[in-house]
């Protein structure tokens, strides 16, 4: 697999974070565990249900030695998230989630949960606000 990455973009790597000075190709010869720098959330981003999760599953594929100890909380927010939410969508996209997870397809796990933001955004602010502006 080949990632291209610009100047002064990072790439996680196996737990590693790598910053490169200048565009540059590099090309995966195995299996490994990666992320780009657009698809990281940070924890003060991480403020709805579903971007919590996110982020846990996301410290699970960054740093896969924290994993195991992770996989309560994981299943602790996912469980929350199913209560709290209404959606059909949602709720089978999270039990998909479980099996993602289950299947160690963290990428995959994050890809649907980046998919469901849309949905969460309209059950949690009807009105079309945010989070944003219900914090102010």
């Amino acid at each position: 697999m080949n990632i291209t990455l610009r100047a002064g973009e990072r790439l996680y790597l196996n737990g590693a974070v790598i910053r490169l000075d200048r565009k540059a190709t590099i090309e995966l010869l195995n299996d490994a565990a990666f992320l780009l720098e657009n698809h990281v959330i940070q924890a003060s981003e991480a403020t709805t249900p579903l971007r919590q999760v996110y982020f846990v599953v996301q410290v699970m594929l960054m740093d896969p030695a924290a994993a195991g100890s992770t996989m309560d909380l994981l299943h602790q927010l996912i469980d929350k998230a199913l209560l709290a939410f209404e959606t059909p969508e949602i709720k089978a996209g999270l039990k998909t989630i479980v099996g993602s997870i289950a299947r160690s397809r963290h990428f995959e796990a994050m890809k649907l949960l980046r998919s469901l933001y849309p949905l969460e955004q309209l059950e949690m602010f009807p009105n079309g606000e945010t989070a944003a502006s219900q914090a102010a």
